[in-house]
């Protein structure tokens, strides 16, 4: 109890009430396909969590920028999630070990919690020249991901280059840079999109916590509750695609107007994902909302199969 309250309690300080942050959880529980009665149990995750899962970040092929959007989580905020809820052993942007300090870190983590911890892969792998294009310490990417990843209890790829490849995969790809399942031969939970959301982080890591088992996923190993509906589907200019109202030239009156945005290169009828319900920044808004056209982000290959973006498909 006192747990609970001592949490509350630093939510008032940062501004937040309790209300407000029921609301979050509310959100939190409908975006993960629970029902409403699940609302109290996703609170108390949060605010007095049972247990701790260790977790093990690894950076491979990328640009941090899914660690950047994962920093901006709220309710609960990071410090919460890293300090109460989650036991993050191993984070190369937020540890304080440096250098041989820090690989050892690393190495004495997988010892002590294997079997027990989550891996959470951020980056794509190379994997041509035994994996000559990518090292940390010394070590390929392939090499560290290959000694972690299958000693995890379960391996989460976070944003599209873990997931699928990203940008580094796109063609000629010289490194032969993969996604973590590719690259391993493992099944990965795809947490894609440049960068994902973190309440899909969050949400598959509560579902975790919550039911003791991971989410429902696709045929893409992407967790259902996040990636089951296309943007398209959820969009709310969808009226406008009906009435064949679209924008054809950005700063246009059609644009001001908030037409559909499928004409400029809209990649929403293909790209499954939450981000006209969910939105990024606490909520605050998304691409499409902000006048600009989905770039198919979240799918595979989308570096290759998506572009030239600005050109209707």
């Amino acid at each position: 109890m006192k747990k609970e309250q001592d949490f509350y309690q630093r939510l008032e300080q940062k501004g937040v009430s309790r209300r407000d942050f029921m609301k979050y959880c509310t959100v939190l529980t409908a975006t993960m396909g629970l029902s409403a009665s699940y609302v109290p149990a996703v609170a108390e995750v949060f605010a007095a969590p049972k247990q701790r899962p260790p977790v093990i970040w690894l950076h491979f092929g990328e640009c941090t920028g899914c660690s950047e959007g994962f920093l901006r989580s709220m309710y609960p905020w990071i410090d919460e999630l890293l300090i109460d809820i989650l036991d993050v052993e191993y984070h190369e942007t937020i540890m304080a070990a440096a250098g041989h300090q820090a690989e050892e870190n690393r190495e004495r983590a997988v010892e002590k919690y294997a079997g027990k911890f989550i891996c959470v892969v951020e980056g794509a792998i190379a994997t041509k020249y035994n994996g000559a294009y990518g090292k940390i310490g010394g070590k390929t990417f392939l090499e560290i991901a290959k000694s972690v990843c299958p000693k995890a209890a379960a391996v989460i790829s976070i944003g599209t280059c873990a997931a699928f490849g990203g940008v580094q995969a796109a063609a000629p790809n010289p490194g032969g840079y993969k996604g973590v399942s590719d690259a391993l031969g493992i099944k990965a939970i795809n947490i894609p999109g440049c960068p994902p959301n973190p309440v899909n982080l969050v949400g598959t890591i509560v579902n975790y916590l919550l039911l003791g088992k991971l989410p429902a996923m696709d045929n893409l190993n992407r967790p259902m509750f996040a990636y089951g509906k296309t943007i398209h589907d959820q969009c709310p200019r969808r009226s406008h695609f009906e009435n064949d109202e679209f924008v054809e030239e950005f700063g246009s009156e059609e644009a001001k107007l908030g037409y559909c945005l499928y004409k400029l290169g809209c990649r929403g009828p293909e790209t499954y994902n939450n981000c006209p319900i969910v939105k990024f920044h606490g909520g605050t808004s998304w691409p499409i909302q902000a006048g600009h056209p989905c770039i198919g982000c979240s799918e595979p290959d989308f570096w290759d199969k998506m572009t030239p973006f600005y050109e209707e498909m």
